[in-house]
């Protein structure tokens, strides 16, 4: 008997955020934009995969280690990557659109996040979907929309990406990032 999904199921709300961000991805590559709206658009692919990551390494990422059986070795990788594109997200963020590697680092963000997202979509999920039940799946995705709230902004390659310490240091941080883009060209 196949099981219905609800809009906070975890699955839903992590191919919905993949897709959020492939769409902003396609706008980049498509062209025919200014140099403000090459950064704005930069910027917004910078925060949402921030946010997203924070939200999967405080949730999604525990409940594959504690449920699958290579569930370390599986979220390892995938923390790894996430550190790999804060890395260049954080070069992003203080590189000037008018500067040759501007457009070099933002094709290399978008080839690693869709690397990510493939990883995630043909393995990662489809043994969540299969492991945790329905209720499992909607209680995660419902904390990754809360934590996603209280998420930083901006990129902390530094940053602790493993319970406690990241569910601790995270909303302080998405405070101070709040604040920040509030206070610059970033704010909404």
């Amino acid at each position: 008997m196949v099981q219905q999904q609800t809009a906070h199921d975890l699955i839903d709300v992590v191919v919905q955020d993949h897709r959020a961000v492939d769409r902003a991805f396609a706008d980049y590559e498509n062209g025919g934009l200014s140099e403000p709206q090459r950064r704005e658009l930069v910027d917004h692919t910078i925060t949402e995969p921030v946010r997203h990551s924070v939200a999967e390494e405080q949730h999604l990422y525990p409940a594959a280690r504690r449920v699958l059986a290579d569930g370390d070795e599986i979220v390892d990788h995938e923390v790894q990557e996430h550190a790999e594109a804060e890395v260049v997200m954080k070069r992003l963020e203080s590189t000037a659109t008018t500067d040759p590697e501007f457009d070099r680092l933002t094709r290399q963000l978008i080839g690693d996040v869709r690397h990510h997202v493939q990883d995630e979509e043909q393995d990662l999920l489809p043994r969540l979907r299969e492991a945790c039940s329905a209720d499992e799946r909607r209680e995660l995705g419902e904390k990754i929309l809360r934590a996603k709230e209280a998420a930083p902004t901006r990129p902390h390659p530094a940053a602790p990406d493993r319970p406690p310490a990241n569910k601790i240091l995270a909303p302080g941080a998405g405070m101070v990032d709040r604040l920040r883009d509030a206070l610059s060209v970033r704010s909404r």
